[in-house]
């Protein structure tokens, strides 16, 4: 799922990165078990996840085009939950690969449609950081037994990684 290697060409502002320090083993391993755990439960926790950036932010709902003059409701919402699986396990896969390749692996096709869909749909970086809240929110709910700062300082990092990886693509499509 995961083949060609995308650096990306541009950091936001406010996003941390450990540029020159790479993904540490430490951050790898946290990634790796607290993914473990959760793998069975990923379709639940994907929902969540989603359900938790609704929740913050309610008019994210209008970035969706599949949400728009939808009557059914979130948690039943087929294609919300194929949606939030689909974004949540590239997040996590993505993450258990950094290390490996030292940068964020994702084909280099699927970074430029997520990055041309974000830049269509008006994804700007108040959505990222709710995301991001949103996504370790629910890792630390999912894992409460394995949560600890430095969980969290591993999960922010692939994270913003990836972010920073899809902004590089976010401009009009070709």
């Amino acid at each position: 799922m995961f083949q060609i290697i995308t650096e990306p060409t541009h950091k936001s502002k406010n996003m941390s990165t450990s540029e020159g320090r790479g993904f540490r083993e430490e951050q790898e391993s946290l990634v790796v078990r607290s993914w473990s755990v959760m793998k069975k439960n990923s379709g639940e926790l994907a929902l969540k996840f989603f359900l938790k950036i609704f929740e913050i932010a309610p008019s994210a709902q209008k970035l969706f085009s599949f949400l728009k003059d939808s009557n059914v409701p979130l948690e039943q919402n087929p294609k919300l939950k194929t949606h939030a699986l689909s974004v949540f396990l590239m997040t996590c896969e993505s993450a258990v690969q950094l290390r490996k390749a030292g940068k964020v692996t994702v084909r280099e096709s699927n970074l430029k449609r997520l990055g041309a869909s974000h830049f269509k749909s008006g994804v700007v970086d108040e959505h990222f950081e709710v995301t991001k809240f949103a996504l370790l929110d629910t890792i630390k709910e999912a894992v409460p037994e394995m949560w600890s700062p430095a969980m969290k300082e591993a999960w922010g990092e692939a994270y913003d990684q990836l972010v920073a990886a899809i902004k590089a693509e976010m401009k009009p499509s070709a």
